[in-house]
């Protein structure tokens, strides 16, 4: 009597749904998480993109010799500009990869309102008392909301508002 075996190359019914079951619930664990990361990678995208548009006003006002400006417009569109005579420079819209995220604007007093900041041939701010000095970057379900902070003498920079003063060089300094 002959017997033949014959072995199965592939997969069973049942392998297959187990294999489905387990990246079902995988994909339904890492998604939150996913979707975290996606908004937190918005409001980093805009900081950073307000402190390459303060950079960039600074520079240029360095390079044309002549006053030069930085304005927030809504979302975290802004514009950067040649004060007088007026021409615009630069501008992002705030749909460019960071539509969903707000920002709150400050004065060095840091309970006025501010959208403004002009820098000097030099460098320098331009009427520092009324300026913007601090742009706080935030979205809903986003856990790190980070901030920019201008320091003096005009300088930019990206900070982590969660982290403790002189604890971490990320942490803000105002």
């Amino acid at each position: 009597m002959l017997v033949s075996k014959h072995k199965s190359a592939g997969f069973t019914l049942i392998e297959l749904m187990i294999t489905v079951a387990i990246l079902a619930i995988v994909a339904s664990v890492a998604f939150p998480s996913f979707r975290v990361m996606i908004i937190n990678s918005q409001v980093r995208n805009a900081t950073e993109s307000i402190v390459n548009g303060l950079q960039k006003a600074r520079a240029e006002a360095v390079a044309r010799n002549t006053n030069v400006s930085f304005t927030l417009g809504t979302g975290s569109s802004w514009t950067v500009s040649v004060v007088n005579p007026a021409s615009t420079i630069e501008s992002r819209n705030s749909g460019e990869g960071s539509a969903i995220v707000t920002l709150t604007a400050l004065a060095p007093d840091f309970a006025t309102a501010a959208t403004t900041i002009s820098f000097n041939n030099f460098g320098g701010v331009v009427t520092p008392a009324t300026s913007l000095a601090r742009v706080n970057l935030t979205a809903t379900n986003a856990d790190k909301p980070l901030r920019v902070e201008i320091l003096a003498g005009g300088t930019a920079r990206m900070c982590d508002p969660s982290l403790a003063i002189n604890s971490n060089p990320r942490a803000c300094n105002l």
